[in-house]
């Protein structure tokens, strides 16, 4: 009596079936294993049947395939409704005065407006106004300043609102010099999203990240 040697090729044929289960759906993939089983049973050989604990772990490895699948599909529909949801949160923030990462000015009514973080405490701060060429307009001696944030005010003194002014910040502790991270103020104009992130439109040009945001004014 002829047989067919199905049990010898098991292995192979169901590792074949799991490697191309990525690139076929999750109902493909279920019928072809569906009709590899009843092939498997019908060809079987009386004398060598087919072992009920591989016929388990074979349904236990479609199953997984399944739920995993389904998983994906779920976790899609949740980033899109995230990306949803950031959009309409970041509508909110149109108009709002943010902190960010940069070293502009802000002025208004004659103030100008900065701020910076410090890695770590420094005994002397200063700050310097910036004009055309990087040439220092002015200078404010803030003393001595712990590490974290901390904003400053300049008397603009007649500078327009529309000015290009920039600033910079030297710290240092004994004879070392202190990282400074500098921290400009400015106000969204509009939100979009790249990708998965959403994205700031600012009043002086330039977009960022809103993880990138310290400060919500």
């Amino acid at each position: 009596m002829a047989t067919t040697s199905v049990n010898n090729s098991n292995a192979a044929v169901f590792t074949s079936l799991n490697a191309n289960s990525t690139r076929n759906s999750t109902s493909e993939t279920e019928d072809r294993f569906l009709k590899l089983l009843v092939a498997q049973i019908q060809n079987q050989d009386p004398l060598n049947p087919l072992d009920n604990h591989q016929v388990t772990s074979q349904m236990a490895q479609i199953n997984t395939v399944n739920g995993i699948d389904k998983l994906n599909r779920t976790v899609a529909a949740l980033g899109t409704q995230f990306a949803s949801l950031q959009v309409m949160q970041g509508a909110s923030l149109v108009g709002r005065q943010v902190t960010v990462p940069g070293d502009g000015l802000q002025i208004e009514n004659n103030i100008g407006s900065g701020g910076f973080e410090l890695a770590s405490a420094a005994d002397q701060v200063r700050v310097e106004i910036l004009g055309p060429g990087s040439h220092v307009v002015d200078t404010m001696k803030l003393g001595a300043l712990g590490s974290g944030q901390h904003d400053f005010d300049w008397p603009a003194r007649n500078v327009g609102a529309d000015s290009t002014l920039r600033f910079r910040v030297v710290a240092v502790s004994g004879a070392a010099n202190v990282g400074a991270t500098l921290l400009t103020r400015d106000r969204v104009e509009a939100v979009s999203t790249r990708g998965d992130t959403l994205t700031l439109e600012l009043a002086r040009g330039g977009a960022i990240a809103w993880t990138e945001v310290r400060e919500f004014n």
